[in-house]
């Protein structure tokens, strides 16, 4: 994400207003501004609108799943691969996933932050995971880093596979409602966990998971 271009978006909320069950067939969205008013995709005028509300010349268009790529923009904190730098970078092919469809964070890894940089405010909402799995021993750690390569059965049904670990970028230090545009965020992900917080996985077996549901990582 470029945050001189696209900074204001995680003030606006986006849903379907049906059930997705055909990629070919999208159902119109319902686009939420930061003032509470609302939007439709199918409106004539969704451009000149969202284009007046972020500053500058937008259109909303489907998206190109043939070679899907995104903008990255790396800020100036020692131990992310580039700094100060826009980088085009390449997506799953047949997606629109940055680099994997599920991510989960553990309570354990932000309690580890938070103990780190207590002066930052490290909530589930910055890092945007798909799960959060709550530790049963309430421990301070990285416990996700050993779940690399292994699966994680969660529930009766679904079992994920641990694809690597998720490494984190800009968007965790923006502001979004209540909370603060923060470099630290970044920069203590970074320092103290090679900029990884949580993993991303694969779908194993699928399944339906339940709050609540009891996890388990397999071999």
């Amino acid at each position: 994400m470029n945050p001189r271009k696209w900074g204001t978006l995680f003030d606006f909320y986006a849903t379907f207003i049906d059930s997705l069950k055909d990629v070919e067939n999208i159902p119109p969205i319902r686009i939420t501004f930061p003032d509470g008013t609302q939007i439709f995709s199918d409106q004539g005028d969704v451009d000149d609108t969202l284009s007046k509300i972020i500053g500058r010349e937008i259109m909303l268009m489907r998206a190109s799943l043939d070679k899907p790529s995104y903008e990255e923009y790396w800020p100036d904190i020692e131990g992310l691969a580039q700094r100060e730098k826009v980088t085009d970078e390449a997506m799953p092919p047949q997606t629109f996933f940055d680099i994997a469809v599920i991510h989960i964070l553990t309570t354990s890894t932000v309690n580890r932050l938070r103990e780190l940089y207590p002066e930052g405010r490290f909530e589930v909402r910055r890092f945007r995971p798909n799960i959060v799995i709550e530790s049963g021993s309430g421990e301070k750690d990285f416990i996700e880093n050993l779940w690399v390569g292994k699966k994680l059965a969660i529930g009766e049904e679904t079992i994920l596979k641990i694809t690597g670990p998720c490494t984190r970028c800009v968007m965790t230090t923006l502001p979004q409602a209540d909370l603060p545009r923060d470099l630290g965020i970044l920069h203590t992900v970074a320092r103290y966990n090679q900029v990884h917080a949580g993993v991303y996985a694969s779908v194993h077996r699928g399944g339906t998971i339940h709050r609540g549901d009891r996890v388990q990582v397999e071999e």
